[in-house]
């Protein structure tokens, strides 16, 4: 299935689901809708006027500090969560006036759950099978998740990464046509991320739109379509991983340590330059035009080299520290220094 695109959005200028809508590119049909959502915990505001929707076919990342809103907002979305105020359409329904309808065509593996212990792989598959009208073949769908051997193990008898195959067949044993997955990988050693990556990656391609929350930037960079940045429960920024990093995530950047210490003015000074930070003691400048060309010669008009240099690409994390950065914590980091 092709991967849908979108022109950069800025989600602090929408306004209704009308104008959300109106920014998805051609053709484009959107399989769940969500305008101006808001939900609180008594004085505790968890999300306040959050709006975007997905497309058909797509892998829709959901991103966030922790705290954020990212779970609260899934939540919404499947009817496990009744919001406060504003709407929620999946597949043109309402989840809480659709429940039923709308658990039918949606799969949900959530950030924490427990399984029987003594319930094998196979038992546990069969019995979500039972809930749904028109499940997947139960059979099939352990072998796509490579759990064929594993079927007559008990819950507690499997690793980290079994578990998790395990979750997603049962997101997916409904044939649904949205499957939400909530942290998918956290816990799991690198090799087992790769796996699971190609698992949702195969599920996608099987026609089922995905909407995925993650707090890891090379997972959303390497499945998504889109993602949308959720910050103290607003939505700062929808665009694809690519279009976000490369307009908010302050350009290049050039790490190096100097052969002697510098004053920092020597290169903030340089209009190419438009941040510097310390990590230890390399330094990190971030900018724009030629960024390598104007710090080297700065450094060597003062008689400083630049050792070990590497230069890099703005990248999805670049953008989410910068967007998600309060003034506070900056002026905070800025006292210690």
């Amino acid at each position: 299935m092709p991967r849908a695109t979108t022109s950069p959005v800025d989600q602090r200028a929408i306004a209704d689901a009308d104008l959300l809508t109106s920014t998805l590119a051609d053709g484009a049909h959107p399989i769940i809708e969500v305008a101006r959502l808001r939900k609180a915990y008594g004085s505790t505001v968890a999300l306040e006027d959050v709006s975007f929707a997905i497309v058909e076919g797509e892998i829709f990342g959901i991103l966030g500090p922790n705290g954020a809103g990212k779970t609260t907002t899934v939540e919404c979305l499947s009817g496990l969560r009744v919001p406060d105020s504003g709407t929620v359409r999946v597949l043109g329904l309402d989840p809480q006036h659709s429940r039923h309808a709308v658990r039918a065509s949606v799969g949900v593996q959530l950030q924490e759950g427990s399984m029987p212990a003594k319930l094998t792989v196979r038992e546990l598959v069969d019995l979500f099978a039972s809930f749904y009208a028109n499940p997947l073949d139960a059979t099939e769908l352990l072998e796509l998740l490579g759990l064929t051997a594993k079927c007559d193990d008990y819950y507690k008898r499997l690793s980290g990464g079994q578990k998790q195959r395990l979750s997603i067949a049962l997101a997916l044993i409904g044939n649904p046509k949205v499957a939400i997955l909530d942290e998918l990988t956290t816990g799991l050693d690198p090799q087992a991320r790769r796996e699971t990556w190609s698992l949702i990656e195969g599920v996608r391609d099987r026609g089922v739109t995905i909407v995925l929350v993650t707090h890891f930037m090379d997972e959303a960079e390497r499945l998504c379509d889109r993602v949308a940045l959720i910050d103290s429960g607003r939505v700062i920024a929808i665009d694809t991983p690519a279009g976000l990093a490369e307009r908010e995530g302050g350009g290049n950047h050039m790490r190096f340590h100097p052969s002697r210490p510098v004053d920092d003015s020597l290169l903030t000074g340089l209009r190419e330059v438009d941040r510097l930070e310390h990590q230890g003691d390399r330094i990190v400048v971030s900018g724009t035009g030629d960024l390598l060309g104007a710090v080297i010669s700065a450094l060597a008009t003062a008689g400083t080299e630049a050792k070990d240099v590497r230069l890099e690409s703005s990248t999805l994390e670049d953008a989410f520290v910068r967007l998600t950065e309060h003034p506070s914590e900056t002026s905070e980091e800025d006292g210690r220094r």
